[in-house]
């Protein structure tokens, strides 16, 4: 994500057959970590990931508690708002609070570039972290981390109750009205119940894989600010520039055709006109 790639293109083939320059994916750099860094190179920024992980569950838990436990009878759409309204507040303070141990991994990773050691650990970080960029050096690249996470979830759960309600339900209650109409009163059976309520939990899985792929730009700029100008070499050129703000970061992917910048693990294209540095 950082444009930083230290081993060259191949030729491959796509799909379709035709012959494109593809970048290694995931498993050509496991071996390429594994080869400088050993083994324990893979596992960079893992003990910040776990503290943030387990502190989001428990933040996101307390908060969801706080709200009102009853559910009072409302129109479907209202409870959707809700519910969704609950989950964002839920998930914004997890976030808020877990940042500081997100900026953490993601620089002890990035180390891996100039292969500093400026980030050994996870409390010699924090003091780091603020003896260099106050407090606020924590929460670099909150803002568009954020707003992702609210886009996402908003059209994650939209998109769902569009589909379950005017294309699922909808269909369901055709269904049964051209059963009845033929003299099978009884026809709608359980397994057909359960069949539809297996499809609503495919249409939440399918919307939010599309709401994370139109929401990815946000989380490439949080990545690329919680890096920026930090002292390490993935942070500053010729990997990536001093970018002024999380706007002026937008802009200057957006101008170079790097939105969709290291959104894919595998089947990695070249395309033409975007930059990328390598070794």
């Amino acid at each position: 994500k950082v444009g930083y790639e230290p081993l060259p293109p191949t030729l491959g083939r796509n799909i379709f057959g035709r012959q494109v320059y593809q970048l290694p994916g995931l498993f050509a750099y496991a071996k390429h970590i594994v080869k400088v860094d050993g083994r324990a190179g893979l596992f960079k920024g893992l003990t910040p990931r776990l503290c943030s992980g387990a502190i989001g569950t428990i933040v996101h838990g307390k908060v969801l508690q706080l709200g009102p436990s009853k559910k009072e009878p409302v129109s479907s759409l209202e409870q959707v708002l809700k519910e969704t309204s609950r989950e964002m507040v839920a998930r914004s303070a997890a976030t808020l609070i877990t940042h500081p141990f997100h900026v953490i991994t993601l620089r002890c990773m990035v180390q891996f570039i100039g292969r500093e050691t400026k980030y050994s650990g996870t409390l010699s970080a924090f003091t780091t972290i603020y003896r260099e960029e106050g407090i606020l050096g924590f929460f670099a690249g909150l803002i568009p981390r954020l707003l992702g996470d609210i886009l996402s979830l908003w059209l994650c759960n939209m998109l769902a109750y569009l589909i379950n309600t005017y294309a699922l339900e909808n269909g369901g209650c055709r269904a049964r009205r051209g059963l009845r109409a033929r003299g099978f009163e009884g026809a709608f059976c359980p397994s057909q119940v359960s069949t539809m309520a297996e499809m609503k939990s495919y249409s939440q899985a399918v919307t939010g894989f599309f709401a994370s792929m139109l929401t990815y730009p946000f989380v490439l700029v949080s990545n690329l600010m919680a890096i920026n100008n930090c002292g390490l070499a993935g942070g500053l050129l010729p990997y990536a520039p001093t970018y002024s703000s999380w706007l002026d970061c937008w802009s200057q992917l957006h101008k170079e055709g790097n939105m969709s910048r290291g959104n894919s693990l595998f089947f990695r294209k070249v395309p033409t006109g975007k930059r990328y540095v390598w070794e």
